[in-house]
C-alpha cells in the first residue's frame, strides 16, 4: 500500500481554495504581512490570493516579487553561480550550510526563478510552526514538515523512517527537488558541519545497501555566504547566556525574533554556490556494500569540503580573522576604512540588544570576541578545504 504523506508534505493544489480563503482572514497573518510590507495594501493582496489556485502559480506570482523586494532592500546584492551543474535535469537534494531560518531557502528559490528552474520543496522544523497560520502558509509554499525534540525513542524513529520516505518519494517519484540544512539549527560560530543523523535518516527508507540508498537521490551541497549576518549580536548573547547557565534554552519568542531580524536585517552582499552532486564520488570511492558508518561519513566529509570551498569571502570575514589573531595576516584584502567600517558594524549590532546596560565590558568582550568568530570561520575552514584534498 502506498504510504500517505498528507501529515509532512506541503498541501495539494486542490485544497488552495478553502486554506487561502482561511488565510486572509486570520489576523496573525494579517498582522504579520503588515509588520514586514506597511504599505502594502493587504485587501488587494487578500484578493489577489484567494485566487491563486495551486503552489506554482503562488510563488511565481505572489513569493517571486516578494522575495524580489526582499533582495532590493535588505542586500546590497543576490548573486549565484554553480548552476551550470544542473544542466541534467535531474532531481536533488540541495544540502546548504544554515545562516538565516528564511532566507536560505527562499534566497535560493529566488535564484532558481530568475534562471528559469523549478523551485524546491523546502524543510521545516515544527518547531517553528508557533502558530496554526504559519504551518498553513509555509506548507501551502512548498515546505514539508520535519518532526523534532521527539522524547520517546519508537516515536523519533518511526518519524525520522516517515521522512526519509517522503524523501525518497520527492526525488525518486515526484522527480521534485527539495532544500534542506546540513544540520538541524543553525551553526552559531559559523562553523558548518554536516549533522550525519540527517544523512543518516535518509538511508532508512528504500532497497538496497546504504550506498544505494543514498546515491539516488543527487546530494548537492551549496554554499550561502552573507556579508553580514543580522542575527549575529543575538546568537553573540546567545553564547554569553549559555556559558553563564549551561541549562540556558530559547523560547519561542526568541525564535520568531530571530525569522524577524532574519528577514528585515541588512544582510550586504549574498553569494550562492550550487556544487556538484555529491553521488558519483560516493560510487567511485566506497565499494557498494559499504557499510553504513563509512558511507555516512564519506558523505559529511565530501558535503562539508563542497560548501567550505564554495564560501564567498568578504573584507569582515579577513577582519574578523586579524582580530581573533591579534596581526595583520590579511591585511593586504581589506582597507583601513574597510577595518572602521567592521568595527562600527559590531559595535552598533551589540548596541541593540535589549537591557545592553547591563552587561559588564567583560560581557561585551566576550560578545564581541564570539562576532569575530562567526565572521572569521568561513574564511578558515575555506582555507582548510583549499590546502587539502577531499580526501579522507
Amino acid at each position: 500500500m502506498k504510504e500517505n504523506f498528507d501529515d509532512i508534505a506541503p498541501y495539494d493544489d486542490s485544497l488552495f481554495p478553502s486554506k487561502l480563503e482561511a488565510l486572509v482572514k486570520e489576523p496573525g497573518f494579517q498582522h504579520a504581512v503588515k509588520y514586514i510590507l506597511p504599505d502594502i495594501d493587504y485587501h488587494s493582496l487578500a484578493d489577489n490570493l484567494v485566487k491563486v489556485r495551486g503552489k506554482e502559480e503562488l510563488q511565481l506570482k505572489i513569493m517571486h516579487p516578494f522575495l524580489e523586494m526582499l533582495a532590493e532592500k535588505y542586500t546590497a546584492s543576490l548573486d549565484c553561480v554553480g548552476l551550470h551543474s544542473l544542466a541534467d535535469g535531474l532531481p536533488r537534494i540541495f544540502m546548504t550550510n544554515h545562516r538565516d531560518i528564511v532566507l536560505d531557502s527562499a534566497f535560493l528559490n529566488l535564484c532558481f526563478i530568475r534562471a528559469g528552474i523549478t523551485t524546491s520543496e523546502i524543510a521545516i522544523g515544527n518547531n517553528l510552526l508557533i502558530y496554526s497560520w504559519i504551518e498553513d502558509l509555509v506548507r501551502l509554499n512548498k515546505n514539508f514538515i520535519v518532526h523534532r525534540n521527539i522524547k520517546e525513542p519508537h516515536i523519533a524513529l518511526a518519524a525520522a523512517v516517515h521522512l526519509s520516505a517522503y524523501i525518497h518519494h520527492c526525488i525518486l517519484e515526484k522527480k521534485q527537488s527539495i532544500w534542506i540544512a546540513q544540520r538541524e539549527g543553525r551553526a552559531k560560530d559559523s562553523s558548518d558541519r554536516t549533522q550525519e543523523s540527517l544523512i543518516k535518516m535518509m538511508t532508512l527508507h528504500g532497497e538496497g545497501t546504504p550506498l544505494e540508498k543514498l546515491t539516488p537521490l543527487n546530494i548537492t551541497p551549496t554554499s550561502l555566504s552573507y556579508e553580514f549576518d543580522p542575527n549575529d549580536y543575538l546568537k553573540a548573547r546567545e553564547f554569553l547566556l549559555k556559558s553563564k547557565d549551561p541549562e540556558y534554552c530559547k523560547s519561542q519568542r526568541d525564535d520568531l525574533l530571530s525569522m524577524e531580524t532574519g528577514l528585515l536585517g541588512f544582510k550586504g552582499r549574498v553569494n550562492i554556490s550550487v556544487g556538484n552532486s555529491i553521488s558519483d564520488e560516493l560510487a567511485r570511492r566506497l565499494p557498494v556494500d559499504a557499510p553504513r558508518s563509512q558511507v555516512l561519513k564519506m558523505a559529511c566529509h565530501l558535503i562539508d569540503h563542497t560548501i567550505h570551498s564554495g564560501y564567498h569571502i568578504y573584507p569582515i570575514n579577513y577582519i574578523a580573522c586579524d582580530h581573533l589573531e591579534g596581526n595583520n595576516r590579511w591585511h593586504d584584502l581589506y582597507t583601513e576604512s574597510d577595518r572602521r567600517a567592521a568595527d562600527d558594524y559590531w559595535n552598533a549590532q551589540l548596541d541593540k540588544l535589549e537591557n545592553k546596560d547591563s552587561f559588564s565590558a567583560d560581557d561585551r568582550r566576550f560578545m564581541l570576541e564570539k562576532m569575530w568568530t562567526m565572521y572569521a570561520n568561513p574564511l578558515k575552514n575555506k582555507l582548510l578545504a583549499c590546502e587539502s584534498p577531499s580526501s579522507l
